[in-house]
């Protein structure tokens, strides 16, 4: 799959070499905004609340798909090359992201790397969690989760614009502003909910990619993978050490995350008696989401409420 796919890399950037140029100056002056691609939803939403309908944005990821395992096609490798701001996040399931970037010539573009703006952690093996076989160092990948990230990242993309489309920069400015209270206030409203609670363990019958969630808000936590994990059919003794876990704590909630396998928090909330909640991890949307304009914050919005239920 890898020769494939790197043949396949090899033709498109041919193609691009001889008409690359030609093709990005025609689509910017279509309407003379600026072309911005995101590889996932978190980044293709913070633009969308900073820049609105001044820019040309495309998600590559399509609605409702998982983003670990995407592989880009042909046509979204041309709109990679003919963005004037490529987004994405970096790590292990973006490795194919180096492979294109190598590939083509990236001067006229200006690339940002959401681990690169934030102090990227190392995935937790915590007790009873399942792992797969590592050769390397994995890092989390879900560094949008805290909204004390999401501020940071949300800075640095608002800056960004403001160099590429000064024109649009008071506009940028302001949108970003305003869009920076409304986390910080998510980040207000996380932390008042920790801070009231009568546990500070949750539980997950799922993958965990909430690391720099927890790590914010002081939260313990137990799952049956880590946050990146390929794996979705857990051992009978992972399934039993996260039953014992929630009847030995009393813990009220098992959660899931979106777009994924529930099986395993359906079994677990039956043999407990938990409530099987919901926490979105915001990686990608549904379709009826996607097309009702459904917001990071409206997600993370939820979230509080499902995090209090857990914490009660």
């Amino acid at each position: 799959m890898k020769r494939v796919f790197l043949l396949i890399i090899s033709v498109i950037a041919i193609l691009i070499s001889v008409s690359g140029c030609t093709q990005k100056k025609n689509i910017q002056n279509t309407n003379g905004k600026i072309t911005i691609t995101a590889t996932i939803f978190p980044p293709y939403d913070f633009v969308r609340a900073i820049a609105g309908d001044r820019v040309n944005l495309t998600m590559l990821l399509p609605p409702a798909s998982e983003s670990h395992s995407f592989e880009p096609t042909p046509k979204d490798i041309i709109t990679i090359q003919n963005s004037d701001i490529f987004i994405y996040v970096g790590g292990e399931s973006d490795e194919w992201v180096n492979r294109i970037l190598e590939s083509m010539d990236t001067r006229t573009m200006t690339i940002i790397s959401l681990m690169d703006i934030v102090e990227a952690v190392e995935e937790e093996i915590v007790e009873g969690m399942e792992v797969e076989e590592e050769e390397e160092v994995a890092y989390d990948e879900h560094v949008w989760t805290s909204p004390q990230n999401a501020v940071r990242i949300v800075q640095a993309i608002t800056e960004t614009l403001c160099k590429v489309d000064a024109v649009n920069a008071d506009l940028y400015r302001q949108n970003g502003a305003h869009y920076i209270a409304e986390l910080r206030d998510l980040d207000t409203a996380f932390q008042a909910v920790v801070d009231n609670a009568n546990r500070n363990t949750i539980v997950f019958g799922d993958r965990f990619p909430f690391r720099y969630f927890a790590d914010r808000y002081g939260l313990s936590y137990f799952a049956a993978f880590p946050g990146c994990s390929t794996e979705t059919e857990p051992s009978a003794g992972t399934v039993a050490f996260l039953i014992d876990k929630i009847k030995h704590e009393r813990i009220p909630v098992v959660f899931h995350i979106e777009l994924g396998n529930e099986r395993m928090a359906d079994t677990i909330a039956e043999e407990t008696g938990a409530e099987k909640l919901l926490l979105h991890a915001c990686h990608n949307i549904s379709k009826k989401d996607f097309e009702n304009g459904v917001t990071y914050v409206d997600l993370m919005r939820q979230n509080v409420e499902n995090l209090r239920k857990a914490l009660q």
